[in-house]
């Protein structure tokens, strides 16, 4: 794995993470808004690295 994939596992993770202290604090619309940014944030790595890759 290089660096690149690291950060964008770890932003991924840090949103999940976001995510779930917004729902158990009692603001479960802002924790759903949240928690849609983790497959957002893998899919535009993931495309990332395939123009990146060529």
């Amino acid at each position: 794995m290089k660096r690149s994939d690291y950060f964008i596992l770890g932003a991924a993770f840090l949103s999940f993470l976001f995510s779930i202290s917004l729902w158990f604090s009692g603001q479960q619309q802002e924790g759903l808004y949240v928690g849609i940014w983790v497959p957002s944030i893998l899919a535009a790595g993931a495309y990332i690295k395939q123009i990146f890759r060529k």
